[in-house]
């Protein structure tokens, strides 16, 4: 596979994660839009049933971390747009010892983003509303680990009207940049939003042409 920080291989090109460009997934993207970051989400916890749970999967640079999120990603239904999730295991056991591996113990946490609602719209009444779609979405749950797809369990859903207000603008760029990436990247504020660039985007402060030399 020659595909590189998480790209996958489909035949004739990598399929890169995102945030991260190249024929090869090898550099990340000049410009992450995180205008919708600043908008109204919902916060979704799921409960994946066909899926075993292994400690790599809760480090977020993990190759079991990455593929894992990448096939989460594809589940039809689900409304994750990609950007960052907390995968976690059963509750660890009161005794020393290391955790089990469980089917159907991987929970996942992960947020939706909302377009612009009406000021008097419920956010409240929207996550109920997401959680009884997802729901319906999800295939029957009694499939097997070797299904195609994900089987799941939408458990919760948190609507949260300014979910990174108590971020400033740098964090939010490191947050979101790719990993091992992220000194490389600063914000970049419009009058339509919040972009997270580097100095090879074109058209901001102090960018130059990356390409020549």
């Amino acid at each position: 596979d020659p595909c590189l920080n998480g790209g996958r291989w489909v035949g004739t090109a990598c399929l890169c994660p995102p945030n991260m460009d190249g024929p090869r997934c090898e550099f990340g993207a000049t410009t992450i839009n995180l205008t919708a970051e600043l908008g109204p989400s919902v916060t979704m916890m799921a409960r994946v049933t066909n899926r075993d749970f292994s400690e790599d999967m809760a480090d977020g640079a993990s190759p079991g971390h990455r593929r894992f999120a990448e096939e989460f990603r594809r589940t039809d239904g689900m409304g994750w747009d990609g950007m960052g999730c907390d995968i976690r295991g059963p509750p660890k056991p009161p005794n020393p010892g290391p955790v089990p591996r469980s089917r159907g113990s991987v929970v996942v946490n992960y947020r939706v983003q909302l377009r612009p609602l009406p000021a008097n719209a419920s956010l409240e009444r929207r996550a109920l509303e997401l959680l009884a779609l997802t729901n319906a979405a999800s295939p029957p749950h009694r499939c097997s680990p070797s299904a195609d797809g994900l089987c799941f369990t939408a458990t919760s859903a948190r609507a949260t009207r300014a979910a990174t207000l108590a971020l400033n603008d740098t964090e939010l760029c490191r947050r979101h940049a790719p990993a091992n990436f992220s000194r490389f990247y600063f914000p970049h504020r419009t009058a339509h939003g919040l972009l997270c660039v580097t100095n090879c985007t074109l058209n901001v402060p102090g960018s130059f042409d990356c390409h020549q030399g």
